[in-house]
C-alpha cells in the first residue's frame, strides 16, 4: 500500500530563506529521487528493479522522504478522536513517536469555507466531528473579545503504527478523547482524506500559540522537523524524544539553523531505512564512538564560515556517551565548543540486541548479563553521566523525560542558548529489551523519575558559582523526602515498585512477589544517588 508522492512536495518544506531547497545536486539528483526511486520502493519492487546509484553509493538520502512510507497494514488497531472529550492538551501530539497524531487550531469561520468544499455529506460530517470546541483556543478567546478556533486532531493512517501510546497518556490525564479501534474496510480510506483535508487547512495562527505552555509548539509548522516514516518500534521512546526536541529547536531557532552528527544506534538505523529519511533537518553519521569528535570538526569548519549561532546536536545512545564513545564526550566538554549533545539512555545496547551497558541498572537481564545461579544479572552499579558530566568545566547539564514535557522542553532550550558545550540525558523506554507494552514508554519514563531511578534535573553555570545555586531538583517528586509517597493511596514509589512493571527485573522476585537481595542492593544505589543530588542541590 504505497503512498502516492503527487500529494505534498517535502522540497517546498526544506526552501532555505534565498528560496533555494537547500540540496546538492553533486551528492544526490532530488528530482530523480522522488521521481523514480520512492515509487519503486513504495510498490515494494526497489530492491529488485533499482540498480545502486550515487545517492546510494554516498550513503544520501533527502530530507524528508520518509513522509512517503505507509504503515498503515502494519497495527488491526488505530486511534479514534472523541471530540467531547477533548481539552487541547496537546498530550498526544507531543507524545506521538510517529508523527502520527496532528494538531491545528482553526477559526470557525476559515473552517465552515473548507467544509463546504467538501461534496459527500458523510465525509463531511467526519472532517467535522475531528474539531473540539476547547475552553483553551474557543472560550478564553471569544471571552478576551478575540476571534474563537476549533482544535483539530488528525491521525495519519500511513504514520500511525497502533501503539496507543496516545491513549494511555490521553487517558492517564483523565480526558479520555481517544480510543482505539479495529480498522475496517473503509476506516484508513476516510483517515486518508481526512489528514489531506487538515494538510489544506491554513497553518495555526500564531495568537493561538502561547509561548508560556511549552507543548503548544507543536501547533507550529516550523516545529515539524520529524516527518514520521521511521523504522522505529511501535511506541518507541527515544523516537518521542526526538520528535519533541526537534519541535522545540524549530520553533526556536528555524530548521535552516539545526545540524545533527548522530553516533551509529538504532536511531541512525529507523532514521536511514533507505529510502527513507524522517529528518527535515541535515543530519550525518560517522562511527558508533566518534559523534562528538566528528561534531567539533563541524564546528570548526562552521565558525570558519561564520556559522557560530547555528544549532550543532550529537545524538547518540547511553551505549555510544557512556560506554566506548565517552573519552570523545568527555574531550568535547572539555574543549569548551559550542556543540550540544542529546544522550537516549535506554540502559542497554538496542541496536545489538540488548545487551547491557555502563547505564545499566544493577540487577537487569540482559545480553552479557544473563540471570542464573552464579550471577544474578548485572551486578555493577550503574554509571552517572549527569553527574560526572558536571564536573567538567562550564558545561550545562540536564536530565530529563519527555513524560514530563515542561521540563524536557525548558532542558532543550536552556541547553540549547548555553554559550558552550551542553549534555541533556534523557530516559528513553525500549519496550522489546525492558520488557514493556508498546503503549507505556510514557508511563515507564515518568515512573523511572518517580521511583528514583532516574531524577530529573538541570544544572546551568550560569545560575551561580556553586553546585547548589547551579544545581535544581524541580520537577521531581517530593524533592525533600527519600521516597515519594502517592497522596491519596499512601503507596511508596521506589525503585523496587520500578521494577515490578519491567520484564527485565521479572527474574528477580520470587514466586511470592519478593525482591531479591541483589536489587535490594539496585535500590539502595538508587537511593544513594538521590542523596547525593539532594546534598548536591542544597536539599540535604
Amino acid at each position: 500500500m504505497g503512498v502516492t508522492t503527487d500529494k505534498v512536495d517535502i522540497r517546498q518544506l526544506t526552501k532555505t530563506r534565498d528560496g533555494s531547497d537547500g540540496y546538492d545536486p553533486s551528492i544526490v539528483d532530488v528530482q530523480e529521487f522522488f521521481d523514480r526511486v520512492l515509487p519503486e520502493y513504495n510498490r515494494g519492487t526497489g530492491p529488485e528493479t533499482l540498480e545502486a546509484d550515487l545517492a546510494v553509493a554516498r550513503s544520501a538520502i533527502p530530507a524528508g522522504t520518509a513522509y512517503f512510507r505507509d504503515f498503515s497494514y502494519l497495527a488491526p488497531e488505530i486511534p479514534e478522536f472523541l471530540q467531547e472529550n477533548c481539552v487541547g492538551c496537546m498530550t498526544c501530539v507531543n507524545q506521538c513517536p510517529d508523527t502520527a497524531i496532528l494538531g491545528k487550531v482553526v477559526p470557525v469561520d476559515v473552517l465552515e469555507s473548507h467544509l463546504e468544499a467538501v461534496q459527500d455529506p458523510a465525509e463531511r460530517d467526519f472532517m467535522r466531528r475531528q474539531f473540539a470546541l476547547t475552553n483553551k483556543f474557543y472560550k478564553v478567546p471569544e471571552r478576551q473579545g478575540k476571534t474563537p478556533g476549533l482544535f483539530g486532531i488528525f491521525i495519519d493512517p500511513t504514520k500511525c503504527k497502533g501503539c496507543a501510546e496516545c491513549v494511555e497518556a490521553c487517558d492517564d490525564l483523565g480526558y479520555h478523547a481517544l480510543k482505539m479501534i479495529h480498522k475496517e474496510d473503509k476506516t484508513v480510506p476516510i483517515y486518508q482524506r481526512s489528514i489531506q483535508f487538515f494538510r489544506k487547512l491554513p497553518p495555526t495562527p500564531q495568537e493561538y500559540i502561547n509561548d508560556r505552555v511549552a507543548v503548544d509548539m507543536m501547533l507550529a509548522e516550523q516545529s515539524l522537523l520529524y516527518v514520521g516514516g521511521a523504522g522505529s518500534c511501535a511506541g518507541c521512546g527515544e523516537a518521542t524524544v526526538l520528535r519533541m526536541w526537534l519541535a522545540a529547536l524549530g520553533y526556536k531557532y528555524g530548521p535552516e539553523n539545526i545540524g545533527i552528527i548522530a553516533s551509529t544506534g538504532c536511531n541512525t538505523v529507523y532514521g536511514s531505512t533507505y529510502p527513507y529519511n524522517p529528518y527535515l533537518v541535515p543530519w550525518s553519521n560517522s562511527l558508533f564512538e566518534n559523534g562528538p569528535t566528528f561534531a567539533m570538526g563541524v564546528r570548526m569548519r562552521w565558525d570558519q564560515m561564520g556559522w557560530q549561532d547555528k544549532q550543532l546536536w550529537v545524538i547518540g545512545g547511553d551505549g555510544a556517551m557512556l560506554d566506548i564513545g565517552f573519552q570523545a564526550l568527555s574531550r568535547m566538554l572539555a574543549s569548551g565548543m559550542n556543540i550540544k549533545v542529546l544522550v537516549l539512555d535506554t540502559q542497554v545496547y538496542s541496536n545489538t540486541g540488548g545487551q547491557t551497558s555502563t547505564a545499566s541498572y544493577t540487577g537487569q537481564e540482559a545480553k552479557m548479563y544473563a540471570f542464573g545461579t552464579a550471577h544474578k544479572g548485572k551486578e555493577e552499579f550503574r554509571k552517572e553521566l549527569g553527574r560526572i558530566a558536571m564536573m567538567h568545566p562550564n558545561t550545562f547539564v540536564a536530565q530529563t523525560v519527555a513524560a514530563i514535557p515542561n521540563h524536557f522542553y525548558k532542558s532543550i532550550l536552556e541547553a540549547a542558548s548555553f554559550p558552550g558545550p551542553a549534555v541533556v540525558n534523557v530516559y528513553t523506554t525500549c519496550q522489546p529489551e525492558h520488557g514493556v507494552a508498546d503503549n507505556m514508554s510514557r508511563h515507564q519514563a515518568k515512573l523511572a523519575v518517580e521511583s528514583r531511578a532516574f531524577p530529573v534535573f538541570i544544572y546551568d553555570p550560569r545560575k551561580g558559582d556553586t553546585i547548589r545555586e547551579r544545581l535544581s531538583l524541580q520537577g521531581n517528586p517530593a524533592t525533600k523526602q527519600d521516597w515519594y509517597v502517592v497522596p491519596k493511596t499512601g503507596e511508596r514509589i521506589d525503585f523496587i515498585t520500578f521494577a515490578r512493571t519491567e520484564g527485565r527485573f521479572a527474574k528477580q522476585f520470587d514466586k511470592e512477589g519478593n525482591p531479591s537481595e541483589v536489587l535490594l542492593q539496585a535500590q539502595a544505589d538508587r537511593l544513594a544517588n538521590w542523596h547525593m543530588l539532594q546534598e548536591m542541590a542544597g536539599l540535604r
